[in-house]
Formats: structure tokens, sequence, C-alpha cells
């Protein structure tokens, strides 16, 4: 399998760029020029292409021949980064590639997703503050995510939690909505995040899904599961 990761210098990037080799994948690799020596390590087992992740022309270049591209959805600035990325993803990718995009759980695919006030007012404070001092613009995120929803692409929104570092726990859990008493732990690691993108490219039981993941070794997790096992 041939797969393009678009962000792959960041964290969760270089997490899916070695869960992919670790699999056997070519993997190309797609990063701002600034960032291409945190991808040193990966020099000579990748192919990385530098620029603008909403660069329509590098992702045009990235994409071709991949069976499947990652995307990390960075909601950077206020030039529709999220939005262009994904687009450009979209218009680019061969057709029957299976397109796999990363966001938070502030995402929501239906309106049935339930959100704590605590949670709600963390995401207009912090987006209103960000978007002034122009450093992130959550709705270019939001209009992304919109845009992919309606796509007909073979497309899958994974919505994570909050991250920590740490040695892999195993594939997260995931529900539909947030909300669901298995994700209330609110904590997924990081690793796992990557892990969960990556093993979606060969599950098509998440196609036209947006799953919001939870750490499987977290305790609103472990609980659902004992439940799950008496019942």
């Amino acid at each position: 399998m041939k797969v393009c990761i678009v962000g792959a210098s960041g964290k969760l990037g270089q997490y899916m760029v070695q869960h992919c080799l670790d699999r056997g994948y070519e993997v190309v690799g797609v990063c701002r020029e600034q960032s291409v020596q945190k991808l040193v390590r990966f020099a000579d087992k990748i192919t990385v292409i530098p620029g603008a992740t909403n660069d329509r022309e590098v992702i045009r270049k990235a994409v071709d021949g991949c069976d499947g591209v990652l995307t990390v959805l960075a909601p950077w600035g206020i030039q529709q980064y999220s939005s262009g990325t994904a687009q450009a993803v979209m218009d680019y990718a061969p057709s029957n590639a299976r397109l796999i995009f990363s966001c938070g759980w502030h995402i929501t695919k239906d309106g049935k997703d339930v959100y704590s006030w605590r949670f709600k007012t963390f995401v207009k404070l912090f987006g209103s503050i960000a978007r002034l001092i122009r450093m992130v613009e959550l709705d270019d995120q939001v209009e992304a995510c919109n845009r992919i929803f309606k796509s007909s692409t073979r497309w899958t929104v994974v919505r994570g939690s909050n991250l920590e570092e740490g040695e892999s726990q195993g594939l997260p859990i995931w529900r539909r909505h947030v909300g669901d008493p298995a994700l209330k732990s609110d904590l997924t690691r990081r690793i796992d995040f990557a892990l969960f993108m990556v093993a979606a490219l060969e599950n098509d039981e998440l196609i036209h899904e947006a799953p919001a993941i939870v750490g499987c070794q977290s305790p609103s997790a472990l609980q659902y599961e004992k439940k799950s096992t008496a019942a």
C-alpha cells in the first residue's frame, strides 16, 4: 500500500509515519520546508515533499498513485489552511483512495454530540482568542469537515480527545457521538491516535463515519468493557 501523510513532521504525523513503516507501507510525507529536518530519521525510508499543505500543486504531486491519504487538519493561521488542505486532498487523491482526516471532538457530523458546558466554553474562548491573535482558525476546521462530510470520497474523520504522550496502550475505542459514557475519560495517547488513523485505512466499516475516540485503557473505556463483558 502506498500512503501519503499530509502533515508528516508534526508529533501525530511522525507517529503515523512509523506505524505505516511498521506495516510495510510505502510512505510519502508532506510538510513545510522549515520542518523537513524533523523527518531526518526517516530520510532513507520515505519520500518527503516539502511545501504548504494547502498548496494544491504540492498535494497533487504527493497523493498521485496513493491508496490512502492521512491528513492532519491543522487550523493554523487565518488563511483557510484546513479547508484548503482538505479540498486539495479530495480533488486530487485517486477516486478509490481511503482518505483519513484528523480533528478534535468539537467537530460534529450530525449535531447529536453532547458537550459539557466547560468544553463548550473552552472552545468558544480559545477560538476567539486564537483568531484575534491570528494563530488558529477553528471555524475553518469546521468548514473543512463540512466539505468532507458532503463528499462522495471514501473518507473517515477521526475525532480525538485530549492527548498525552506515552507508550502505546493499543487501539483506541470509538463511538459515533461525544457524550457517550465510554468516552468520558477524554484522554488518548498520541501514539494511539496515530494508530487509529493508520488502522482506519483498512477498515471499511469506518467509511463515511466520524468516530470520536478515547484510549482503550482509560477508566471510562475499561468500565464500558467490563459492563459489556458482564452483559
